[in-house]
């Protein structure tokens, strides 16, 4: 009996799908047949409005079958099926938790195939899940409508960006987050918003800001979402276009293949196929990149956010957040300052609890607080923690992971503000690198490296290093005071300026040599420098009283031109009327050396000579040459990077252990799994000819008859031998000479291809 109901479901299953196709090809002539389903579907639909958990599985197979075809003919009948979408609205948002659960996936799928078929728009179709993916108990139900409502908002955005659509569903999101922060339905909200984000639909400041009140939530989940938002997104967003694009063709490899193999009407079409992807491939390099920026940049209001994320979260002693949920928050917060350079004072102070080796995570918070500095904060707010961290971590007694942390973490923090140092504690972290420990050492010759760029001054002359000395008594370090920016101009230009210096002074030797007029030489020059009068056509005039003209300033008047000396300050005369000693020499000798040292810093060349491509082809030369040169220097990579950190880059706690984890004295066993780490895919240990030989026989490949004679045995080879050394020399020419000919033709055979 039950068989026998099964083959008539089936029966009038495959009759349904029958007439869906006739109907399809000629919706005229079966016009009738359409009406009598349709009535068929409208009984089917009003039982289950009546009482949709009595119904049979009959009839759900049934009603299931009619809205599938329905469904699919809905916009070849525009007037018969006007309200077909309003009754599986209804039916899905009245009676979405009793419907049989493949009816329920049915009525969700037909309605987006109505947006396929643009019978609904998309508003009225995200309208009408979207209230109950945050309703439904449902798992599966929600799994599906999430589905759905990321693939009709892409779909929507493919061609061109749905501004409409976007700001509604925008707009309803942040009311979701908004109208009960204590709820776990903003969840959804920061599930849809980071998908769109990563997926590039979304791109503008909108998603930012409902993110944004996410992460002021009171509910502990929907604050994690948005806050590993703005931690994670754009990082997930890079990686899903790294993985989204083509895999690289080897052009010449398909037509090798195309000219050995047999010339098919298929394999041409493959490799015209190849050829194309090769051009959008070429297309896409040359394209300018999207102007994609991050979310932290996108946020109206950082300083105000940063401030309520910090009160809200950590200030309060009622939140009951988990130390790790804290930890994400904290990192937030901390990278806002860094990244905005905000200020937020109470920050710092929060710190000092935390910063003890015995804290749980104590890495995650010193990163935090390396994060959270940057030059604009003033020195006395962190000067109190560089001193903890140097009493908590930095000691004999302390363990070699303890100390070395703390020694990284006071450099990381003093990276950003190099005036939170004072001379005696840099005096004694810099004498942590006669540790027997390699990571301290590393982490004390760090913070060495850092000052002797930084401020070499706070440093011990043995400490300072040759550069760092001669650009002290040159006076060309300087280190810039509290607030102070340093100037802009074009990167480099003293080093186009130093390689003129020395082409005049070589041109003037050997005009010396030769018993030539320097002068002379250095007028024919002057073109070979860079500047051509003629060219450029730019009148000098001698006189000064000629303002319409250029004046042409020459390097050697502009060298003979004295510095203006400092004005020296009255002294003022003793009470007895005695002149009083000259207390005021030494100052005035100093603002001497200070206005030299900066008219020298000023690049005169920059000033009073204008630059051609000759000269700015040469400047970016020099400038590759001084990076290759700085990066062969004495010092080691990870300390350049570390100088060469900008300030809005993250810190984490891998950073700061790091001296103490390249210390660490691996066993053979970490060594041994290291090793295979590097190279997967080997169960055991082969030699490189072994991998090749497997990796041909893999490939069904043979070997070459060099590797065959190997094989052979000896006496099959030795007539052969004895034989070729009976050989004379013509017989010996000769054979060589075939060879070589052989060679060249590819073998015996010849490879003409």
């Amino acid at each position: 009996m039950v068989k026998k109901k099964v083959a008539a479901l089936e029966k009038v299953e495959a009759d349904l799908v029958n007439l869906q196709y006739k109907i399809r090809r000629d919706p005229q002539s079966y016009e009738q047949e359409f009406y009598d389903q349709w009535l068929a579907y409208d009984a089917q639909r009003q039982i289950f409005v009546s009482s949709p958990t009595t119904a049979s599985s009959e009839d759900v197979t049934k009603f299931h079958d009619l809205i599938d075809l329905v469904a699919h003919v809905a916009d070849l009948y525009p007037k018969v099926t006007a309200c077909y979408p309003d009754h599986l609205k209804d039916l899905l948002n009245q009676h979405h938790a009793a419907l049989h659960p493949e009816l329920r996936e049915k009525i969700v799928g037909s309605l987006v195939l109505l947006r396929r078929k643009e019978v609904i728009d998309s508003a009225s179709l995200l309208t009408t899940l979207f209230p109950i993916l945050i309703s439904t108990p449902s798992k599966t139900l929600r799994s599906l409508l999430y589905t759905k409502i990321i693939s009709e908002l892409r779909e929507s955005n493919s061609k061109t960006t749905n501004h409409r659509l976007n700001r509604t569903i925008q707009t309803v999101l942040h009311n979701l987050v908004t109208s009960d922060r204590t709820s776990t339905k903003g969840m959804w909200a920061a599930r849809i918003t980071r998908e769109l984000w990563r997926r590039q639909v979304w791109t503008d400041s909108k998603p930012c800001e409902v993110m944004k009140e996410a992460c002021l939530s009171d509910n502990e989940k929907v604050v994690v979402g948005g806050v590993r938002f703005f931690l994670g997104g754009d990082k997930e967003r890079e990686e899903i276009q790294d993985e989204s694009s083509d895999e690289e063709i080897d052009i010449k490899k398909l037509k090798h293949i195309g000219g050995i193999n047999k010339k098919t009407k298929k394999r041409k079409a493959a490799i015209d196929k190849a050829k194309d992807k090769v051009k959008k491939q070429e297309r896409k390099k040359n394209a300018p990149h999207p102007l994609n920026f991050s979310a932290l940049h996108l946020l109206h209001d950082p300083q105000g956010f940063a401030e309520q994320l910090f009160q809200k979260h950590l200030q309060n002693t009622k939140n009951r957040f988990s130390l790790d949920n804290k930890l994400l928050v904290l990192q937030l917060v901390t990278r806002l300052v860094g990244l905005h350079q905000l200020t937020i004072i109470s920050l710092y102070s929060w710190f000092a609890r935390y910063l003890t080796p015995k804290q749980a995570q104590v890495t995650s918070f010193l990163a935090s607080l390396a994060q959270a500095t940057h030059n604009l904060v003033p020195p006395d707010a962190i000067e109190p923690l560089v001193v903890k961290i140097a009493n908590e971590f930095v000691s004999e007694a302390s363990a070699a992971e303890v100390a070395s942390a703390g020694i990284n973490a006071i450099r990381e923090v003093c990276v950003r503000q190099p005036l939170c140092m004072t001379e005696t504690l840099l005096q004694d972290l810099v004498m942590y690198q006669r540790s027997k420990d390699k990571g301290v050492v590393m982490a004390a010759k760090g913070l060495q490296s850092l000052y002797r760029e930084q401020y070499p001054e706070l440093l011990q002359k043995k400490y300072r290093g040759k550069e760092a000395s001669m650009g002290l008594k040159s006076g060309a370090v300087r280190q810039l005071k509290f607030g102070e920016q340093e100037v802009g101009g074009i990167e480099g230009i003293e080093l186009l300026e130093q390689y003129k210096e020395e082409l005049k002074k070589r041109r003037v030797e050997e005009a010396l040599a030769n018993g030539a007029d320097p002068d002379t030489v250095m007028k024919d020059g002057e073109d070979e420098d860079g500047f051509n009068s003629d060219e450029w056509e730019v009148a000098s005039s001698e006189s000064d009283d000629d303002s319409d003209g250029w004046i042409n300033v020459s390097d050697s008047e502009d060298e003979a031109q004295e510095v203006p000396a400092a004005k020296r300050r009255k002294t003022s005369p003793r009470a007895d009327g005695e002149d009083a000693p000259d207390l005021v020499d030494g100052a005035a000798e100093k603002e001497r050396e200070e206005a030299a040292a900066e008219a020298a810093r000023i690049s005169k060349l920059a000033t009073t000579t204008i630059l051609t491509p000759a000269d700015l082809a040469k400047l970016q030369e020099l400038r590759r040459e001084a990076n290759i040169d700085k990066a062969l220097g004495s010092r080691s990579k990870r300390v350049q990077e570390m100088i060469a950190r900008h300030i809005d880059e993250g810190v984490t706690a891998d950073d700061i252990e790091l001296p103490a984890q390249l210390g660490k004295k691996e066993t053979k066993e970490e060594r041994v799994a290291r090793a295979a780490a590097g190279k997967p895919g080997r169960d055991e240990h082969k030699s490189t000819q072994a991998i090749r030989k497997a990796k041909k026989e893999s490939e069904g490949k043979s070997t070459t008859n060099k590797e065959k004679a190997r094989k052979k045995n000896l006496l099959m080879v030795l007539g052969k031998a004895k034989q070729k050394n009976k050989r004379s020399l013509i017989e010996t020419k000769k054979t060589l000479k075939m060879h070589i000919s052989r060679s060249k033709k590819g073998g015996r055979r010849g490879n003409f291809s």
